[in-house]
């Protein structure tokens, strides 16, 4: 791969994890329950697609799988969680 491509790769998954901490902070402050449930699985959505850049990045099939078990189980909480709130 070249030099541009992987500085690409790189640049966009900094920026994704950057802004997965400004999630973070709205899920850990969030005014109401919802916020933070949804700030919440931002972040957790934001990791799957830093797993999916890095697949690519570097060329290794097994990080796909992992995030798909990671998006499964993301959906799998949040509908848990919310369904548990609604009660």
């Amino acid at each position: 791969m070249s030099d541009l491509v992987s500085e690409f790769f790189l640049v966009v998954a900094a920026i994704l994890v950057v802004n997965a901490f400004l999630c973070l902070y709205r899920g850990a402050a969030g005014p109401t329950i919802q916020d933070r449930i949804i700030g919440i699985n931002i972040v957790n959505t934001k990791t799957m697609v830093v797993l999916l850049v890095l697949s690519t990045f570097l060329g290794e099939e097994l990080y796909l799988d992992i995030a798909l078990v990671y998006a499964l189980l993301n959906f799998v909480v949040t509908i848990t969680i919310s369904r548990y709130i609604e009660t």
